[in-house]
């Protein structure tokens, strides 16, 4: 039907010669970072806001939101302590009204802290 323009893609398997002695590299890479990684601290090449905000767990923080498809909620602040944070997502809990919330981190704009801000950059320990 399409010619030889499509051709099915080959992927390395048991009985393939191509595969060396590591047959998920990076599954075992994985695997040795979480190792390498305390509970406490982050790989250090790695400066994201959902590690940021981890190294900031149980501060209290206005956190600042745009929804683009709401009418009704166009741009919302919510305040409160971070719980947890992950690659899409934020936990706050706010010890006024007992409200926890997750929040998706695609509609995170920033984020303001009370207090001063834990920052593990690639050379050193800093605090902003």
């Amino acid at each position: 039907m399409n010619g030889n323009f499509y051709q099915n893609p080959t992927f390395p398997t048991a009985t393939n010669p191509n595969i060396t002695s590591n047959p998920n590299p990076i599954a075992n890479n994985y695997q040795a970072n979480i190792e390498n990684v305390g509970q406490s601290s982050l790989p250090m090449e790695q400066s994201y806001i959902e590690n940021i905000l981890r190294l900031n767990k149980g501060k209290r923080v206005r956190a600042f939101f745009s929804f683009p498809d709401s009418n009704e909620w166009k741009d919302k602040i919510f305040t409160g302590i971070v719980e947890e944070a992950g690659r899409d997502h934020l936990i706050l809990s706010d010890p006024t009204t007992g409200n926890w919330y997750l929040l998706l981190m695609i509609y995170l704009n920033y984020v303001e802290f009370d207090e001063r801000i834990n920052y593990s950059h690639s050379y050193s320990e800093k605090t902003f």
